[in-house]
């Protein structure tokens, strides 16, 4: 999943136009892009959107578990058409087992197959991204992380620069966690200045030099850059695979270090190469997660 992008669930016309834009998944928003008052009211047009098939993956954010409006969230909306639960603020392993065992449950009451429903935990305070390790590792529900940036830089006290400064450590534990739990490259944060395409390429573009695989937009004007940003483009490819083919190639000969395109390729390099061969070929064929 490169690109998810929000609509909120509180406007019917939003919600039905997320689902057209291009973007890998849409997700109907019930935490930040709803006003309080109409949150109860929010939750029964979100699940009347799950009702009606759509293609694509479909995915929707309740509020945060230690919010009042969490449980009856979930109430509403695991049921059939459902693909996963965006988790905001995930603190903590503990989070993450408690929404574990309540869509569990849920599941059961609606004849879903058991772990139907992914997780997909946003990581977004300082005890989020200290903890991030142990929230990737808790549930087999959980296949990729998310960082969010906005609430990361109110809770440490930074500042949210166009060089996104503050963001590295944090990017660079969110990905790391993914990678040592066996997840899928995680998803960055939405970028905030929907007017300015060139800082959200940048944005998109360093976050993926940081081992994220995607990240979530919050404008359908977003979604072909990001989707461009994370998609490697041809030339790149057409490289990987001829690394792949000539390293192959070395170890059959006894080799593990070679000259490829006048560049030394040994075996981080031809493993890289292979790994985004893999992931071209899984989205090509239509079987990425």
């Amino acid at each position: 999943m490169r690109s998810l992008l929000f609509a909120p669930a509180s406007h019917p016309r939003h919600s039905e136009k997320v689902f057209g834009c291009g973007a890998d998944a849409a997700i109907l928003d019930l935490e930040d892009a709803v006003a309080i008052a109409d949150k109860p009211a929010a939750r029964g047009r979100a699940a009347a959107a799950l009702a009606v098939r759509r293609r694509g993956r479909t995915f929707v954010r309740i509020n945060a578990l230690e919010t009042e409006f969490a449980f009856g969230d979930l109430l509403e909306v695991v049921r059939p058409g459902l693909d996963g639960i965006i988790l905001p603020k995930a603190q903590s392993a503990e989070d993450v087992a408690l929404a574990d065992w309540l869509v569990g449950q849920l599941e059961r009451e609606h004849g879903l197959a058991p772990g139907a429903v992914e997780l997909l935990p946003i990581v977004e305070t300082a005890r989020g991204v200290m903890n991030a390790a142990t929230i990737a590792a808790r549930s087999r529900r959980v296949r990729r992380l998310a960082f969010g940036a906005g609430d990361y830089v109110n809770d440490v006290g930074a500042e949210w620069t166009d060089g996104e400064e503050a963001l590295a450590l944090a990017r660079l534990q969110v990905a790391a966690a993914a990678r040592a739990a066996g997840l899928a490259p995680p998803i960055d944060t939405a970028h905030t200045n929907i007017a300015d395409a060139g800082s959200l390429e940048r944005a998109a573009r360093r976050a993926r030099t940081y081992g994220f695989g995607g990240k979530f937009c919050i404008h359908p004007s977003q979604v072909a850059a990001v989707n461009r940003a994370f998609t490697p483009g041809e030339a790149e490819v057409a490289r990987a695979r001829r690394i792949v083919a000539a390293f192959g190639e070395a170890e059959r000969r006894g080799l593990a270090a070679i000259r490829v395109d006048g560049a030394l390729v040994d075996y981080p390099i031809a493993l890289r190469a292979a790994r985004m061969v893999r992931a071209v070929d899984e989205v090509r064929d239509g079987t990425a997660a």
